[in-house]
């Protein structure tokens, strides 16, 4: 008789340790019951809080610039595309720089100072003259595009990486460049930088 009592309590707390020890999902972010679950980092890789954390100090430079100032003064805006960044780094990025790519553009055109070349018109554009996405800025190949889609300048960068291990750790410095480059005369009108470093310890 204590047996058959013992055997469902036995069997119920197996279940109970069992199930506490498969991963579940859960919601992040504002709202949520775990509002702060995109700030931890689960690896040396960039996440969305890395590329918007680059971009927005490199748009701040840029809207402090010189040129973002002539640019408010203009009768017109002057019109402007993204050129693709550029991943120096050995990793794969790809869905990481269509969000970054995607970023910018949201940051320019919500400034309200420039008129901005829709990005799907431009890869229209580079398909029709057989140019690579992630090439790197050719200025041959810039002034042709400028033309057709009537751009004046590209915004344009490049993301590189510094990455050392040690003894089980690893450290990887991110930058990410951005340029201002004038389509008529391939003239850098402006640059700027900004880092982020994740890492692995013990």
């Amino acid at each position: 008789m204590q047996r058959l009592i013992l055997a469902p309590v036995t069997l119920a707390l197996a279940l109970a340790a069992g199930s506490g020890c498969r991963p579940k999902a859960v919601r992040g972010g504002d709202g949520t019951e775990n509002p702060n679950l995109d700030n931890a980092a689960m690896s040396t890789g960039l996440d969305r809080v890395d590329l918007e954390d680059l971009m927005k100090k490199n748009m701040a430079s840029l809207t402090s610039s010189p040129i973002w100032n002539n640019w408010k003064s203009a009768e017109s805006p002057p019109v402007v595309a993204i050129w693709p960044i550029k991943n120096d780094t050995s990793e794969h990025l790809d869905d990481q720089m269509l969000t970054l790519l995607s970023d910018m553009e949201t940051e320019l055109i919500n400034g309200g100072v420039v008129a901005v070349v829709s990005r799907e018109r431009q890869r229209e554009m580079m398909a029709e003259a057989n140019m690579q996405q992630g090439a790197d800025f050719n200025p041959a190949m810039a002034a042709q595009l400028g033309r057709q889609i009537g751009a004046q300048y590209f915004l344009t960068g490049k993301l590189q990486a510094v990455d050392e291990r040690q003894k089980g750790e690893r450290r990887v410095q991110y930058t990410l460049f951005m340029q201002v480059i004038e389509v008529e005369n391939s003239l850098v009108r402006f640059q700027t930088k900004s880092e982020r470093t994740k890492a692995i310890v013990r």
